[in-house]
Order: C-alpha cells, then sequence, then structure tokens
C-alpha cells in the first residue's frame, strides 16, 4: 500500500506570524550564518553571498581554521566553532538574520555515534541557536535520499510525497529523521522560517576534494572507489543499466539557497535538481566508455539483494541508493521560489569533468 500523500513535507515551517512571504530583512542589509563554508555548497553558496548587494556580511563557522580573504570572501568573518557545541553556535549566530546549516558528515573514519552527533544532534543545536539568537529563517540542506528508495515511490516525486527514512543507508535514514525533527522544533519556534533545499547527486568543479556535507546518494561511494572523476584514456566497453539519475550543479545549489536567503517565496522543503533526466549509460558515455545498455530491472533487483545482506560495511550500504530511481518534480521550485537552474544534470557532469 502506498503511503498517504502529505502536505506537511512541503510546508515546513509555515506559521501565523505572517512574515515569512517576505525576504529576511527587506529593505536593511542581511547578515547570513553559514556552517560549513568550505565544503561543496559552500563553494557554491559563499562566492554568490559575496556578489551579493543585499548581503552585508557573512559569518562562516567552521572547526577547520581558514582565511576567507584567501578565497577573496572579503563579506566573511571566520568563527571556529563545532556544531556539537550548542554555546559557541548561538555566540557565532548573534546578529545573523539567516541561518544557512550546511554541515554534515557522508563517510569518513569517524565513527557511527560520531557521525550521529554532528549530523542529528548538531543540525538540531544549530536550529536552536538560531532561534535563540533571534534569526528570522534557517536554510537546510537535506537531500533526495531523504524520500528513501522504497518499491511505491512514484515515478516522479514531487515535495507532496512524505519522507520516510531507507531501510539500511545511514545517510538517508538521518536525512528523513532530521527533516522530521526540525519540523517538530519549528512547531515550536514559529518565528523561525524552515526552507528545505533537496538535491541530488551534485557535481561541479569543486565536488571532489571537498569536505563531507555532499549530498546525493551516490557520491560518496564514487569518491571512495575512484577518486576525482576523469575521463578514460581509452574507449572501453561498459554493460550498463539504463538506471534514471538526476544531477544538479553546485552553483545552481547555491542560487537555491540564496533565493532561500532573500526572496519571497514561502517556507517550506522545495525539490531542486538540474534540468533533464540521465541515465547511467549516458554518464558512462561521458566518462568515454562505450555503453551496453541493458534494463534497469535486473540490476535493481540485485542492489534490492545485496542491501538486505546483515553486516554490510558502511559504504556497501550506499548500493540500496540504486534499488530504486528517485526522481523529482522541481516545479514548485521553479514557480513558488523563482529558481532556474543555469546548468542541465548533462551540463553539470560535463563541468565537473573539464575540471579534472
Amino acid at each position: 500500500m502506498s503511503p498517504t500523500r502529505r502536505r506537511g513535507a512541503g510546508a515546513l515551517g509555515e506559521g501565523p506570524r505572517g512574515l515569512t512571504d517576505e525576504p529576511a530583512g527587506e529593505g536593511r542589509d542581511l547578515t547570513v550564518a553559514v556552517t560549513g563554508p568550505t565544503g561543496t555548497f559552500g563553494s557554491g553558496l559563499v562566492p554568490l553571498l559575496q556578489d551579493d548587494d543585499r548581503i552585508a556580511r557573512v559569518i562562516g563557522i567552521a572547526r577547520r581554521p581558514f582565511d576567507p580573504a584567501e578565497r577573496g570572501w572579503t563579506k566573511m568573518e571566520y568563527r571556529q566553532g563545532d556544531v556539537r557545541d550548542a554555546d559557541a553556535l548561538r555566540e557565532a549566530f548573534d546578529g545573523a538574520d539567516v541561518v544557512v546549516h550546511l554541515a554534515f558528515l557522508i563517510t569518513g573514519n569517524a565513527s557511527r555515534e560520531t557521525t550521529r552527533a554532528i549530523n542529528v544532534d548538531g543540525t538540531l543545536n544549530a536550529f536552536r541557536a538560531a532561534a535563540a539568537a533571534g534569526a528570522r529563517r534557517f536554510v537546510y540542506a537535506s537531500s533526495v535520499a531523504a524520500y528513501g528508495f522504497h518499491d511505491d515511490n512514484p515515478e516522479t516525486i514531487d515535495e507532496e510525497w512524505p519522507t520516510r527514512p531507507a531501510s539500511r543507508l545511514f545517510y538517508a535514514q538521518e536525512k528523513a529523521e532530521l527533516e522530521s525533527l526540525l519540523h517538530e522544533e519549528a512547531g515550536k519556534h514559529p518565528e523561525l522560517a524552515l526552507f528545505l533545499l533537496r538535491p541530488p547527486v551534485v557535481l561541479g568543479p569543486n565536488v571532489i576534494g571537498g569536505k563531507d556535507v555532499l549530498p546525493g546518494p551516490l557520491a560518496p561511494l564514487g569518491r571512495k572507489l575512484f577518486g576525482r572523476p576523469r575521463r578514460l584514456p581509452v574507449p572501453v566497453p561498459m554493460v550498463v543499466p539504463e538506471h534514471p539519475l538526476q544531477f544538479i550543479h553546485e552553483e545552481d545549489v547555491g542560487r537555491a539557497l540564496v533565493q532561500c536567503i532573500v526572496a519571497a517565496g514561502p517556507p517550506g522543503a522545495y525539490n531542486i535538481a538540474g534540468d533533464g533526466v540521465l541515465t547511467a549509460a549516458d554518464v558512462a558515455r561521458e566518462f568515454g566508455a562505450l555503453p551496453i545498455p541493458v534494463p534497469p530491472g535486473p540490476s535493481q533487483a540485485a542492489a534490492r539483494a545485496f542491501a538486505r545482506l546483515p553486516f554490510l560495511p558502511p559504504v556497501a550500504e550506499w548500493v540500496e541508493a540504486a534499488s530504486r530511481p528517485a526522481i523529482m518534480d522541481t516545479t514548485k521550485a521553479k514557480e513558488q521560489l523563482g529558481w532556474r537552474p543555469r546548468y542541465t544534470g548533462l551540463e553539470a557532469l560535463r563541468d565537473t569533468l573539464r575540471g579534472s
């Protein structure tokens, strides 16, 4: 039986305050606090904030010290902080009109307990600290993975479809859980408008080698197995399933984040993706392979069976992402948020390979 469609997933943070349909801080320069500013999302967002006359000041919070001026980010003030330290976040967010939370672990050597402390507890710390600091908007980078990879997912998913934890993949489980928890927190703080973005695999010149804040169900596995993507030196025949995929360019994620910061669209959840749906065969072709397409059904069934095996190592859990396509409808972001992608999914892939 299919789950009941609900409006709540697309209306997170809406409340009776009567001010969230207007740009935060309209008529005055904005101060924006960003956690995880040096990761993939930050690389797409911060240059746009730097060039936007509506943004007067940016506070960048990261555990590892860096010099914003070396990156040309003259508006940014660096604050060393850890999302597990609620007091440090409240101090860092002081004076911020908008908080953009991008810090999130995907893979690495951290234990599952440490990962959860950063991802789940850290995100809740950030939201509560934003509320305590008097911010008006909280923008969170979620993921298409929050929908889970379920057999009864529709062919195209819009924001009315419920988010549900994946069976095994911890990243998708935490994204779905966090959306629910943030919904609860937003109900306690109606003065703080909650915006959620759900991108697919994020591509672009700064993706590989960035910190583990990259959403998208396939990127961590690709980084683990292949490192920085590059074209094959000679064409190689390759059997690949016609598995559908969506991509988005890091710059288009940044532009969607900017719209959440300054635009007049209502708070809530927004699917974002580059236009066009590719297949695994298309990706193989761009890497210089000679793809031999096969129907996706058998490979998806194999992925489902593999994902059910007990004692899977963490990196192998990502095979669940291949068990069911998750293709999003981005109409709401275009119509209500006023966002348009500049790169198609194919162009995002090509720009990534161009920089390798």
